[in-house]
């Protein structure tokens, strides 16, 4: 009769939990690690390093080179020259004018709306067919700036624009709001409002649904009248995501392209060309890559110091405080 013979067990030190007990000790010395942190960050700063640093840098050096991409000859250092033309140019100064006034007058025409409607949202928690008026309001934000330009641009027609359609039904007369001096710009702000109210918006009621419910209560029980719940509740609680979407848009508006290059392409004469616009002409159509690098480099200056003001400002009762 022939013996049955079986398989060899195989050794303890094989099985899967004898080798997760060897893999343990190096999983829990790499934890411990001070350098742990450090590898975990190192593909992000990799990336950041690449794509925003290494520009960064190659855009300071080009902008101190009088440089033509499409010249024969080679670049030409001129150090601060490039600087200096910016600096005794009139036509930049008006440049930045416009443009700092355009963001002025966008940022601050959201705020205010986004702020109102936010309010009039966050206290209709009842109301019919909230979900669907949010969704249909925050529409303009999700949109491409391609599209919005576009179409405002037919919505703007002189000839068979809506817009001119019912300024014809109310005052019996037609205007070219884009073609004319004195309404190409705010026709162009009034479409950037129109797109970046809901982001307002949606800061505003992520602000307010920051701010404890216990200190909304004892306001509505003590009967605090609402600018005081205003001033001493909400924008205490809610400055930080406030101050932080309007930063957002400021640097957003400040270099703002897209709309008035596809709605007026900065016309009529220069109504509308801001610094964006300026620096895509400048770079990309006469390819004098010199004087675009030095007028970005200006520009990110510009957008460093406002969200400098904006983190002076969130964080000044509490630098006061610490010096008294």
């Amino acid at each position: 009769m022939a013996q049955t013979t079986y398989p060899a067990e195989a050794p303890a030190s094989a099985t899967p939990s004898a080798q997760t007990k060897r893999r343990l000790p190096l999983a829990r010395a790499l934890d411990e690690s001070r350098f742990f942190p450090t590898i975990l960050l190192g593909p992000i700063l990799v990336f950041f390093i690449v794509w925003n640093v290494v520009p960064l840098l190659w855009l300071l050096g080009v902008s101190f080179y009088r440089y033509k991409v499409t010249a024969a000859r080679p670049p030409q250092f001129v150090g601060f020259q490039n600087f200096l033309d910016i600096w005794k140019s009139t036509e930049i100064w008006g440049l930045l004018g416009r443009t700092l006034s355009f963001m002025v007058l966008t940022v601050g025409g959201a705020t205010i709306l986004g702020m109102v409607l936010g309010f009039l949202f966050w206290g209709s928690g009842r109301m019919p067919g909230r979900r669907l008026a949010l969704t249909l309001l925050f529409t303009p934000m999700v949109l491409p700036p391609v599209a919005v330009g576009t179409f405002f641009r037919l919505i703007y027609d002189p000839i068979f624009g809506i817009a001119n359609f019912f300024t014809e039904k109310l005052i019996g007369q037609r205007f070219d709001f884009l073609g004319s001096k004195d309404l190409a710009f705010g026709a162009t702000i009034a479409v950037d409002v129109w797109m970046w109210t809901p982001f307002m918006i949606l800061m505003t009621l992520a602000a307010l649904g920051s701010v404890p419910k216990a200190e909304l209560e004892a306001a509505e029980i003590d009967r605090l009248p609402w600018l005081k719940r205003i001033r001493y509740i909400i924008l205490p609680n809610g400055k930080f995501i406030l101050m932080l979407g309007i930063l957002l848009r400021t640097i957003d508006s400040f270099k703002t392209t897209d709309l008035p290059y596809l709605m007026t392409n900065g016309g009529p004469g220069n109504k509308t060309e801001f610094v964006g616009l300026s620096l895509y002409r400048t770079g990309f159509e006469a390819f004098q890559m010199g004087d675009a690098s030095s007028l970005a480099i200006i520009t990110l200056l510009i957008a460093i110091a406002f969200a400098s003001i904006y983190l002076y400002v969130l964080s000044y009762r509490e630098t006061r405080a610490q010096l008294q």
